[in-house]
């Protein structure tokens, strides 16, 4: 599994999605239940964001952003202040709230030609590796597509919503395959700006070398065994890994591992030699003197923190 599919296998839209909004101008979205992350497709129209450190950012159609948490901030129209905008609150993760497109009055669905259409999809953090995906993004971020693909998108979402039968399921994993297009474009896009890792991956050699590492982080690597995986000498291996990831080949496995272990303390009940094991280590003891020299505190001690 290569790092991307890894950071976001999990996380998934579950009924924290208004289906389509469609809104004649003016008009003013509060996005008020502090999600960890919030995507915004405008297939029609568009607006301006009005973020939480006082910044702004033009949405236009074909657009998606999406913006970090936990801040409050705002989508608005723009047109003149003449006259007064009629305002919407979206609170997905509020208690008592199911973010239904239906209970927002006004927000509906329908063709009108100079009005708004949006797409808007709401994601908890259940996991650990989801926290190291924020930490990988901007406050926020905006990847615009061909007007094309923001066509087929509102049909889909249409043809989502007309059935009666598994229409939620359907607008979720809708909104999950928008996520990773849209993760994958901006990374493509965000050059030196993207995660060591993810340029890796487009480095001919590199590329085995961490999708071995990310699949098995438990197996015996060595600087020539990962050599092997990428088809060439081990010198040039190690010269090419570091001048492209920033870090030689070893202390990048270590921190993976590292990452792998936080994540298994953190999210399941396995015990601490079994997840020794899992990340590489032959006995505890040895595991446990390398995760508090590079985290700080023990495996258990960091269990806990993280209860």
């Amino acid at each position: 599994m290569d790092p991307l599919s890894k950071l976001l296998s999990g996380i998934r839209a579950e009924g924290a999605v208004v289906t389509h909004a469609v809104m004649p101008a003016p008009w003013t979205i509060r996005f008020a239940d502090r999600a960890p992350l919030t995507m915004i497709t405008v297939m029609r129209g568009g607006g301006t964001l009005l973020l939480p450190d006082g910044g702004s950012r033009t949405l236009e159609t074909g657009d998606t952003a999406l913006v970090r948490g936990p801040g409050e901030f705002r989508l608005v129209s723009g047109e003149s202040d003449a006259v007064a905008p009629t305002e919407y609150e979206i609170s997905c993760f509020t208690t008592d709230s199911e973010c239904a497109g239906e209970e927002l009055t006004g927000i509906h669905w329908g063709g009108d030609a100079d009005a708004t259409a949006l797409m808007v999809g709401a994601y908890r953090t259940s996991f650990r590796r989801h926290e190291r995906l924020l930490r990988a993004l901007p406050p926020v971020l905006v990847v615009r597509e061909d007007y094309e693909s923001c066509g087929w998108y509102e049909q889909a979402a249409a043809s989502a919503v007309g059935q009666s039968a598994g229409s939620q399921a359907m607008m979720d994993r809708l909104l999950d395959w928008s996520l990773v297009c849209t993760l994958r474009t901006w990374f493509e896009q965000a050059g030196p700006d993207a995660p060591t890792w993810f340029r890796g991956l487009a480095d001919p050699v590199i590329a085995p070398a961490l999708q071995a590492i990310h699949t098995t982080p438990g197996a015996p690597w060595t600087v020539a065994s990962l050599a092997t995986e990428a088809g060439v000498s081990r010198a040039l291996f190690a010269k090419r890994f570091t001048a492209v990831m920033g870090r030689p080949p070893l202390t990048y496995l270590t921190e993976s591992r590292m990452d792998e272990a936080e994540e298994l303390l953190a999210d399941t009940d396995h015990t601490v030699a079994h997840i020794a094991r899992s990340v590489g280590y032959a006995d505890p003891f040895g595991f446990s003197a390398a995760f508090k020299r590079h985290r700080g505190l023990s495996p258990t001690a960091f269990r806990a923190a993280a209860a």
